[in-house]
């Protein structure tokens, strides 16, 4: 049986171009800056995102988690939304490690912060509040389902914050699929940006790594903090060898994942018992939920799918995500719909 992992798209395998470039990726010492496959690596982000410079990260995580801390001190307050995967997903690690406060705004249907909301949340200038330093956006955005800040936005949300003297910070895991979806370059998503992260082990299926990048001096004090972190690595090349080859050859073809995931979201709303929230995925993401007429929970749902060679997510006790990627292709999206026919029949 053909397995279908629709959990997310963080299960993609490198390509067999990755897997032959990781083999022969010349290598150095990155704490040292002598490794010349992660500097390439870096380089090429920079270019890509507009910035100045790139810096190589373990995780997206990890990315936003230096980002804050490079543009906060301790007791700062960072603004971001309430479904933001920074705030749900991400260990408390600002607060924890970097004392940063955050202010929490309700997360608009299509992922964005109300302008007003924002501008309200600023602090004033009094001994009693926290500093107002850094505004986090999502981009495409995780809990929203996928969808799309766009250039009118955020250019919007760019002169709030220079009126206000805040950072802005894009947590861009996908923002490749951003730009796909809207068939713009990145760089029309992250110019308002004074730093962004992007993740290379999701849709463009590197098997590890994201890059932060910003201006030089930013970057030369966000690698600091990696360090504090734990996070220098030394002959790193080998994993950065990946991330080279998905920024040259995959972000042109993630328009195919969101047409699968368009696909995906079709089949499944003719599935009696499920309702697809989102009948139209803006990206690679597709929302259901259980009709309370049927008998079953999520978690039994998930295990018979599973079982039917379909891997799907648990997104709430009766709520699911399915996350189209490269290693899912339309007959396994036909596989998909199949299995859930089967399981809620």
């Amino acid at each position: 049986m053909k397995l279908v992992d629709l959990r997310s798209d963080t299960v993609t395998q490198p390509t067999p171009e990755m897997r032959a470039a990781m083999a022969s990726a010349e290598v150095g010492d990155d704490v040292m800056g002598e490794d010349p496959t992660v500097n390439r690596l870096e380089a090429l982000a920079a270019e890509k995102m507009g910035k100045e410079a790139g810096l190589f990260v373990a995780s997206g995580t990890m990315g936003n988690l230096v980002a804050v801390l490079t543009h906060c001190n301790r007791g700062d307050e960072m603004i971001l939304g309430n479904l933001s995967h920074t705030f749900l997903f991400e260990a408390g690690g600002s607060a924890a490690l970097g004392g940063v406060h955050a202010y929490v705004l309700p997360n608009q249907p299509d992922g964005s912060l109300a302008l007003q909301d924002i501008a309200a949340a600023f602090r004033a200038d009094d001994p009693h509040y926290p500093v107002s330093r850094l505004l986090v956006l999502e981009n495409t955005h995780n809990r929203c389902g996928g969808t799309v800040l766009g250039p009118d936005y955020l250019s919007q949300v760019g002169d709030l914050v220079r009126k206000l003297g805040l950072h802005l910070h894009i947590d861009g895991a996908r923002i490749f699929n951003a730009a796909a979806a809207l068939g713009l370059p990145v760089q029309a998503l992250t110019r308002e940006a004074d730093s962004i992260t992007f993740c290379l082990s999701k849709g463009l299926c590197a098997p590890v790594g994201s890059v932060l990048c910003g201006s030089r001096e930013f970057i030369a004090r966000a690698r600091r903090i990696r360090k504090q972190l734990g996070g220098g690595m030394r002959q790193a090349g080998v994993l950065a060898a990946a991330g080279i080859v998905a920024l040259e050859t995959m972000t042109g073809r993630l328009v195919e994942d969101h047409r699968r995931a368009c696909q995906l979201a079709q089949g499944l709303r003719e599935v009696p018992g499920l309702i697809v929230e989102n009948p139209v995925p803006a990206t690679n993401m597709v929302f259901a939920h259980l009709s309370d007429a049927v008998p079953l929970d999520g978690g039994t749902v998930v295990q018979r799918m599973a079982a039917e060679g379909v891997k799907i997510g648990l997104a709430g006790e009766r709520r699911f995500r399915m996350v189209t990627h490269y290693w899912v292709d339309d007959e396994g999206v036909e596989q998909a719909v199949e299995a859930m026919r089967k399981v809620l029949q």
